[in-house]
């Protein structure tokens, strides 16, 4: 990273922000000015997977006051993909980081399937092509860059914003093209895809990608202290083999993982030691994960670590006064409400006890409290208990033991006791919330597209621009140079793209931002400005490489 120093903030006020807005003179003024004086511009972007509009509000309650998000709300955004009223995580990331819808399971890629009225139909020849996001592009600048998230750093939403895969499971590709993003800061779970093992998401191409972040000069961090303790301003933290931790299981034992906001605030005061500024994306996971379980103790634990890492982006925003904040999820999960057909009749007599009361039992989640149960279920009760099921009868706790679906069963008796409603298992397709801060922000109800297309003005490129200049169709761009080209698929874990003309050979190893190069007999490997992509059909690489053929 170039040129590391703090400038100076602008001399504007929160106060004077705050009187802008509500005079209805927005920001544009603010960023100009600011703009006149060579600031940089900043983004972090912030995302709480699967968090629906009920899950705030319990999380609220359960609070006791205000969330920090809640002084920042300004709209709504809606979260439908090219497909479907209801998205995946994927295709919701796509959008948010490219600006373009896409199809389920699918990061990075234009759609093959558009059905959705009111978006925009996608040529055939185009189906999964890659098209840049928010990251790429102020990598481009000269920005520093930054992904943070409480699942596998390779889970779909963070994939978004660093790679480009037809399936989100994709993690071998995912994991490689994001260790060759040279993204500054990264931090989150995911280590196994880092290596070859027995793992399930264990490399399978022998590739060591750790040993490839060391000769790239990353601090290589496992630990929260060893993570805080950090001076370099290239970190690569892998605190678990998959997922972290829920935060309230984290507290109740001796997990040495750091917080969501203890990761922000790394990252922010590394990040912006850049004098051209910075994007970071982060993303609390696990609010989804618990949605999908219908535990409201781990919507609730996430949300709340979330809203921290959020004070933690709002507190350096007002000060430097010129960082964009945005927060949102990227869809809803589960139809969670305060009510359920208990309360059909009585509603407006039950107070917010009835329903906080029985959840503050809970010391960990669901899947915390079950990681503590015997092999034989000796201590199912005190299990339960950790989960705020206490005074169990005997018949609950031998209904429990002989449960098949004990995970399911304890968060249905939880949800029962505090009246507490779901609607599916799964996502849904309400619009979320939009919580934004600083110049520029986006307000009103827009769709998830954008948000990209703001962030990206406001930092000050086109996304289609940066699209054109890091995803050109390999094949037809060198045999219009007249080169010969094929796909080398020798090793089938790791195809590599190679055009030859005469005394010429270039060789684009997949995923990768470097280019093997041999001219009359002298061999040499040259850095892309983005990493080389293949869709199972064509290979996508960068402007730069063609430049390299005369």
């Amino acid at each position: 990273m170039k040129n590391r120093f703090r400038k100076k903030a602008a001399g504007i006020s929160i106060a004077a922000v705050v009187a802008f807005s509500v005079l209805g003179f927005g920001y544009n003024s603010i960023t100009e000015a600011k703009n006149k004086k060579n600031e940089p511009t900043n983004v972090i972007m912030m995302v709480m997977d699967g968090t629906s509009a009920g899950a705030t509000s319990l999380a609220r309650w359960y609070k006791g006051e205000d969330l920090a998000m809640d002084e920042i709300v300004v709209g709504g955004v809606r979260t439908h993909s090219a497909e479907s009223a209801i998205t995946d995580s994927a295709p919701a990331a796509t959008a948010l980081a490219t600006g373009y819808k896409s199809n389920d399971k699918v990061v990075g890629l234009l759609p093959a399937l558009v059905n959705s009225p009111g978006v925009e139909s996608v040529d055939p020849e185009d189906a999964y092509k890659p098209v840049a996001n928010v990251l790429e592009g102020a990598k481009l600048l000269g920005k520093s860059t930054g992904i943070i998230s409480t699942s596998e750093i390779q889970h779909a939403t963070p994939a978004g914003f660093s790679s480009h895969v037809t399936h989100r499971s994709n993690y071998q590709d995912i994991a490689e093209q994001q260790v060759y993003q040279e993204i500054d800061v990264v931090l989150g779970g995911g280590k196994e895809s880092l290596l070859p093992g027995e793992g399930r998401n264990s490399r399978v191409d022998g590739e060591d990608l750790t040993k490839v972040l060391d000769e790239k000069g990353y601090d290589f961090v496992e630990t929260r202290d060893e993570l805080l303790q950090s001076n370099s301003d290239k970190i690569w933290g892998s605190f678990a083999p998959s997922a972290l931790a829920y935060d309230f299981d984290r507290q109740a034992t001796s997990n040495q993982e750091p917080t969501l906001a203890e990761m922000t605030k790394k990252a922010i005061d590394t990040l912006s030691q850049d004098e051209d500024g910075f994007f970071l994306f982060v993303e609390g996971s696990k609010v989804d994960w618990a949605a999908h379980a219908n535990d409201p103790i781990g919507i609730i634990s996430d949300v709340l670590a979330f809203d921290d890492a959020v004070k933690e982006a709002l507190e350096f925003a007002k000060k430097d006064g010129n960082t964009m904040v945005i927060a949102v999820s990227d869809h809803g999960n589960s139809g969670i409400t305060m009510g359920n057909v208990n309360t059909n009749g009585n509603y407006p007599e039950i107070p917010v006890s009835a329903y906080i009361d029985p959840l503050k039992k809970a010391t960990m989640t669901a899947e915390g409290a079950l990681k503590q149960l015997n092999d034989d279920r000796s201590n199912l009760k005190e299990v339960a208990e950790l989960y705020g099921l206490d005074n169990l009868t005997e018949t609950e706790i031998e209904a429990l033991k002989a449960s098949k679906t004990l995970q399911a069963d304890m968060t249905k008796m939880l949800a029962e006791r505090a009246n507490i409603g779901f609607s599916t298992g799964g996502h849904t397709g309400e619009d979320v919330f939009l919580y934004a801060f600083g110049p520029s922000k986006p307000y009103g109800l827009i769709d998830n597209t954008d948000i990209a297309k703001s962030m990206a003005a406001f930092l000050g490129f086109d996304l289609n621009g940066t699209t054109d200049k890091l995803f050109v169709n390999a094949r037809e761009s060198f045999e219009k140079k007249g080169y010969q080209t094929r796909i080398d698929v020798t090793d089938e874990n790791n195809p590599v793209f190679i055009a030859e003309k005469q005394n010429s050979r270039i060789e684009l190893p997949v995923n990768k931002n470097i280019a093997h190069v041999t001219q009359n007999k002298k061999s040499f490997t040259k850095t892309l400005d983005g990493v080389t992509v293949y869709n199972g059909k064509d290979f996508y690489v960068s402007e730069a490489a063609l430049n390299m053929s005369k």
